[in-house]
């Protein structure tokens, strides 16, 4: 049934398509004998399509190990044929640094997107028409519209004043006539300002380390746990410090900080006690990966690993009374009760 509503689809960036070689964030769609066809979020939701061949650089045990049908993940642009329409993506060529680089772009994106189309809907007016007037010409000036609603948030005057659009009006002697005018209404400009307001409140990183923790000295467990107390003591009320143990001997430290140089240095210094201790013990600490910012796909991949550690774990039977099994086990610990992992 056909409705009289204002137009609330639009794609996050100016280009209609996107430029060979850049990393995009997809969701896969469907699966199909040759590959899967998926959808360009950034984009409208136009279909681009990833062949098997390139899921991996390795070679293909199990498509369902590497794609799945709802699965949201960067992958990288290989061909656009803009008359037909046809986008053809790679899995398998997009680098770490592509993922995080795409991933942090999509983020604020996202958000962008997020807030334009609730102003256009409350507002009824059409959202491509919104991003052509102030959208995408706050990409062009601050290289992300995301940056320049952060400074909206203090200062919206000087950000959306400056934004025009040229309107055309008949004038006394009947010719057409182009004149200057503001971007958006007032009305639509408040309704913009409080909802950037509303949702660009800061949000904390996640900060994370992974280390391997080993004690072979007599009551080792022990140590261990104390070496993990002394971890946890070296946080603070705005960036505690948490341990998990993912499998013996893989631990990770996390904190969750709005100052990405404060998280880091809070890391490294429970990282320092914790070494101090364990090795009054004559145990071994190893830095496996250093503290750094992860991002949720990170976060969500190691709690996958954890969570099928965790059902590995449930499996195994017999002994469950043994220290040596304790050991084995994984999750967060609870260092303030003493007893077995």
């Amino acid at each position: 049934m056909a409705t009289n509503g204002p137009n609330l689809e639009c794609r996050m960036y100016e280009a209609r398509y996107p430029e060979v070689d850049m990393a995009v964030m997809i969701q896969v769609k469907s699966m199909a004998d040759s590959g899967a066809y998926v959808s360009l979020l950034e984009y409208n939701n136009i279909e681009g399509m990833i062949l098997f061949s390139e899921l991996s650089r390795r070679r293909i045990r199990s498509i369902s190990s590497l794609i799945k049908v709802g699965r949201i993940e960067p992958v990288m642009v290989l061909r656009v044929d803009k008359e037909k329409g046809y986008i053809d993506l790679s899995k398998r060529r997009v680098s770490e640094e592509d993922i995080q680089g795409c991933e942090e772009r999509f983020n604020k994106s996202k958000l962008v997107h997020s807030i334009m189309r609730h102003v256009a809907e409350t507002m009824s007016i059409d959202l491509e028409d919104l991003y052509i007037h102030v959208g995408w010409p706050l990409y062009k000036k601050y290289g992300h519209a995301f940056e320049a609603f952060k400074l909206i948030v203090n200062d919206p005057d000087s950000i959306l004043d400056s934004l025009t659009r040229e309107v055309k009006e008949i004038g006394p002697d009947g010719q057409e006539v182009t004149k200057v005018a503001p971007a958006i209404s007032e009305e639509v400009k408040d309704s913009l300002v409080k909802n950037i307001r509303r949702r660009m409140t800061p949000q904390p990183l996640k900060i994370r380390a992974d280390i391997e923790m080993k004690c072979f000295q007599f009551d080792g467990v022990l140590h261990i746990k104390e070496a993990m107390r002394k971890a946890e003591a070296a946080g603070n009320k705005d960036c505690p410090v948490k341990i998990k143990l993912v499998a013996p001997p893989a631990y990770v430290l996390n904190t969750q900080t709005l100052d990405k140089e404060q998280g880091i240095t809070i890391l490294n210094k429970a990282i320092e006690a914790c070494t101090e201790e364990i090795e009054r013990h004559k145990g071994k600490l190893t830095v496996k990966e250093a503290a750094r910012a992860v991002s949720e796909r990170e976060d969500k991949l190691l709690a996958e690993h954890m969570a099928k550690l965790g059902r590995e774990n449930e499996e195994i039977s017999g002994d469950e009374g043994s220290e040596e099994e304790g050991d084995t086990g994984m999750g967060e610990i609870d260092v303030e009760n003493s007893g077995t992992f």
